[in-house]
């Protein structure tokens, strides 16, 4: 039976997608990790996720949720995690929570990222002379002829 809709991880998948490109839709799951996931649950990658069984679909849930640690640290998206020091895999709103309380923490201890942080400037090392700028901007006066 065709599923529109499959809730995995606290987000909801379109069933329309195949297998590989849906899991994409899951924040900190990229298209390598995805990729990863279906071939160690055996499930055919092209096949559309609405059309999975439910058993497939709990095997999916299950790594996703339960087992996504066990893949090679060098897959995981926060390796050496500074306040517990384990590779973790974060998913869904742990994300965008574990990015917030690094800028927080980088702006506390005042390092360099963290002063452009909080000054709301560039941080990554671009040129501000002429991009960047935020405002309202100036006009110019035309001389008159």
């Amino acid at each position: 039976m065709f599923k529109h809709i499959v809730r995995i991880a606290d987000t909801d998948l379109d069933g329309n997608r195949n297998v590989v490109h849906a899991l994409t839709a899951i924040p900190g799951i990229g298209i390598r990790m995805a990729r990863s996931i279906v071939n160690l649950t055996g499930i055919d990658a092209k096949k559309r996720l609405g059309y999975l069984a439910d058993e497939e679909i709990e095997k999916l849930r299950s790594i996703i949720e339960e087992k996504i640690e066990e893949l090679p640290a060098w897959m995981l998206n926060r390796r050496f995690d500074p306040v517990t020091g384990q590779n973790l895999h974060l998913l869904s709103k742990d994300v965008q929570f574990a990015k917030m309380l690094d800028i927080e923490r980088m702006i506390k201890i005042k390092c360099y990222r963290g002063v452009r942080h909080a000054k709301g400037k560039k941080v990554r090392g671009q040129r501000t002379r002429s991009t960047g700028r935020k405002g309202r901007t100036v006009g110019v006066i035309r001389k008159k002829t």
